[in-house]
């Protein structure tokens, strides 16, 4: 007879190896003492289905076939970033900034992960939905496959009710993986690592997407201001403390300067990365200044894209 006292701490356990390998990137078992827990749930689960819930560890391997995507209205609009190609581009947006707030400001400067956009959302700290960006308004539900993305916690550390945004991306190694797996078969590849992963996260059936070994990183709330902090640095460390993925390369910049070296920086160290990023976010850092620049109908004012130039390739005529 399964005791369900265990059921529960082998969630927990298994929970917490999760978040070691894929979200701290540090590795606390072997993958067999893994297996053996999960063999162990399963067992528990086959035995008892009326024990088992969406947070079970057991739902990430995928397995539902959706009939379509819902349609999901975003209660605050995820609006997209204006461009910057150019350290004059930059320079304007400072400028803008700094007659409309002063001159006491700083700035969170974070790589831009070329991946989709998603939002997720968690009621009491459990894992609720996901969705897609859409057009900025309305989006598409793909909770299941979100769900499959081990390095999303299905529950939080703590009961908060709260709506996170972030990119869903195909790190360089699962991309490579899943290039030859299709060249294999004789399928037609993928000419990036965005494009695969905004195709895994609309595959109907949730296998597949759980085979593609997708990564997130967390970057925003839809309110920072309901999580008691005042600046969006001690937002993104909340997010860590609540168990979230945030990228550990943000860097706060307390004028240009500072910016045009994170920006020199990680245009020559990109490629060492796992995943590709396409520019570097500038983000106002005060949660009030924020407020005051406001927003335009397409983008927020008070943040801005750096886009790297187009990487040049020899190619053969």
């Amino acid at each position: 007879m399964a005791d369900k006292k265990r059921y529960e701490e082998l969630i927990n356990i298994l929970d917490q190896y999760s978040y070691d390998y894929y979200v701290i990137d540090n590795p606390t078992v072997e993958d067999a003492e893994y297996d053996q827990k999960m063999q162990e749930l399963l067992k528990i689960e086959e035995a008892h289905p009326e024990w088992v819930t969406p947070e079970s560890p057991s739902k990430r391997v995928g397995g539902e076939v959706l009939e379509g995507f819902t349609k999901v209205a975003h209660d605050t609009p995820m609006l997209s970033l204006a461009n910057a190609f150019n350290r004059d581009d930059l320079a304007d947006f400072d400028r803008r900034i700094r007659d409309k707030v002063g001159d006491d400001i700083a700035y969170m400067c974070e790589l831009k992960i070329d991946g989709l956009a998603v939002s997720l959302q968690y009621e009491n700290g459990k894992y609720k939905q996901g969705a897609t960006r859409g057009d900025g308004t309305v989006g598409e539900d793909i909770t299941a496959n979100l769900r499959t993305i081990r390095s999303i916690p299905m529950k939080l550390q703590k009961d908060f009710s709260i709506e996170v945004r972030g990119e869903a991306f195909m790190p360089k190694r699962s991309f490579q993986k899943l290039n030859e797996i299709r060249e294999e078969e004789g399928q037609m590849l993928f000419a990036n690592p965005r494009n695969a992963a905004a195709g895994s996260l609309r595959q109907l059936d949730t296998k597949i997407a759980a085979s593609r070994n997708l990564d997130i990183f967390l970057y925003a709330v839809a309110d920072f201001g309901e999580m008691g902090v005042t600046t969006h640095s001690e937002g993104l460390d909340m997010l860590e403390t609540l168990g979230l993925k945030v990228n550990k390369e943000r860097r706060l910049c307390n004028n240009l300067e500072e910016v045009y070296a994170y920006i020199d920086e990680w245009t020559e160290k990109r490629a060492e990365l796992a995943y590709d990023i396409d520019g570097i976010v500038l983000k106002l850092n005060d949660l009030e200044q924020q407020r005051q620049m406001g927003t335009t109908v397409k983008s927020p004012r008070w943040s801005i894209a750096y886009k790297f130039p187009a990487e040049e390739v020899p190619t053969k005529l």
